[in-house]
C-alpha cells in the first residue's frame, strides 16, 4: 500500500518490524537517514514491535538465556544476539513513535511452570528496557505476558506497574502478548473481559496480534484500544475480502462472471469502481494489482468497522452495533 493510499483511508498510525529492519536494511542505516519517518516518507505515527514474536517463530534458530536471544538470521543464517537493552537501542535509532518492550513469548498451549518463567523473565527485560533512555518523543509500551492464567497476567500486569514506579520511568501504555498463537477464541475472550478491568483506565490497551474482524470487536467490548495484526494484507494477497457480510474468496468460481460490487455496503475507491469478476481475474492471472486492490477494501473495512464501534461507544449503543454486525457478517 503507498503511503497516499493508507492516508487516503485515514489511517494514522503503522507498524515497523524491528527484528526484520535490524537484519535489513539495518537500523544504522535507517538512522543516518533520519530515522522511519523520513525514511518511509511517513509523518505520522509509527509503532516497531521489539521483536520478540519473530524470535518465538524461530523456534528452531534461536535460544532464550537471562542475557538475552541468540538466534540464526532466516535470511543468510548469520548467528545473531540481542539484549533488551540492545533492542531498545535499534527502536531508539528508528525513531518510532511508540517502541515495544523486549518480551519472552511463550507458545500455546504451555505447561504452569514454562508460563510462571515467562512472566518473571519478562518482568525482569522490562526492568533492563527501562533502563535506556529514549528519544524526547518517544514512547514506551510494557507487555504482560501469563497466557491463559489470569493469576499470572494479574502477577506481570501488577510487576510492570510497581517497575514503573520504582524506576520513575512511564509506560505510556499496556499491550496484552502470547496470544492468537494458537488458544480459542473463546479462551482469549474470557482472558480479556476478566483482565481489563484490572488495567488502569488513563493508558491505551493494545492487544497484540489480534486479528479477524470479531474478535476485535469483541475485544473492543472488553476494553481493549489497540490492535495489530497482518490478516487483511495478507489474506488480500491469497484472495480473501473481509465484507460486512463475511469473508469472500474471490478465486471461487462462482465470481468468475459476476458484475456486482465486492461489498455493497462498503463506499471505498475498490468498491465503487471494480466487479467481483474483474478482481477475480485479476487474482487468478497473478496480477499484482489484485492484492493491492483487494489489500485496500481490508484495510478500509477494517478502519471503518473501528471508527463506527468508536461512535457507537460515544453514543452508548456499542451492543447494538455488535449484535447487527453479527447478524450481517455471520448471516
Amino acid at each position: 500500500m503507498p503511503q497516499d493510499e493508507l492516508e487516503n483511508i485515514d489511517s494514522r498510525l503503522i507498524l515497523a518490524n524491528t527484528y526484520h529492519l535490524y537484519l535489513r536494511p539495518g537500523h544504522q542505516l535507517i538512522a543516518a537517514q533520519g530515522g522511519l519517518h523520513a525514511f518511509t516518507s511517513w509523518p505520522h505515527a509509527i509503532l516497531t514491535d521489539s521483536g520478540g514474536f519473530q524470535i518465538y517463530s524461530l523456534s528452531s534458530l534461536r535460544k532464550i538465556t537471562e542475557e538475552g536471544v541468540r538466534f540464526r538470521s532466516h535470511i543468510d543464517g548469520a548467528q545473531h544476539f540481542l539484549t533488551p537493552e540492545g533492542v531498545m537501542e535499534i527502536q531508539r535509532a528508528l525513531g518510532a513513535d511508540i517502541v515495544m518492550a523486549f518480551d519472552e513469548c511463550p507458545a500455546l498451549p504451555s505447561t504452569r511452570a514454562a508460563m510462571e518463567e515467562s512472566v518473571a523473565l519478562t518482568g525482569r527485560w522490562a526492568r533492563r528496557c527501562l533502563s535506556v533512555p529514549l528519544q524526547e518523543h518517544q514512547h514506551f509500551f510494557a507487555i504482560v505476558q501469563g497466557g491463559l492464567e489470569l493469576d499470572l497476567r494479574l502477577r506481570s500486569l501488577e510487576e510492570h506497574l510497581e517497575l514503573e514506579q520504582k524506576m520513575r520511568q512511564p509506560i505510556s501504555g499496556l499491550a496484552i502478548g502470547g496470544l492468537a498463537v494458537g488458544e480459542r477464541a473463546e479462551e482469549r475472550e474470557e482472558l480479556c473481559i476478566n483482565l481489563l478491568p484490572h488495567f488502569p483506565s488513563d493508558r491505551p490497551r493494545y492487544l497484540m496480534g489480534v486479528g479477524r474482524p470479531w474478535d476485535i470487536l469483541m475485544a473492543i467490548k472488553s476494553g481493549v484500544d489497540m490492535f495489530d495484526c497482518v490478516l487483511p494484507c495478507r489474506n488480500a494477497r491469497n484472495g480473501q475480502a473481509l465484507t460486512s457480510m463475511g469473508p469472500v474468496n474471490i478465486k471461487n468460481a462462482i465470481y468468475a462472471t459476476d458484475q456486482g460490487k465486492l461489498d455493497p455496503d462498503c463506499s471505498c475507491k475498490v468498491c465503487q469502481r471494480y466487479t467481483r469478476a474483474y478482481l477475480r481475474h485479476l487474482m487468478m492471472s497473478g496480477e499484482y494489482l489484485g492484492g493491492q486492490l483487494l489489500t485496500h477494501h481490508n484495510l478500509s473495512f477494517y478502519r471503518e468497522i473501528t471508527r463506527k464501534a468508536r461512535q457507537a461507544i460515544f453514543a452508548d449503543q456499542f451492543d447494538e452495533f455488535l449484535n447487527k454486525f453479527y447478524k450481517s457478517y455471520f448471516r
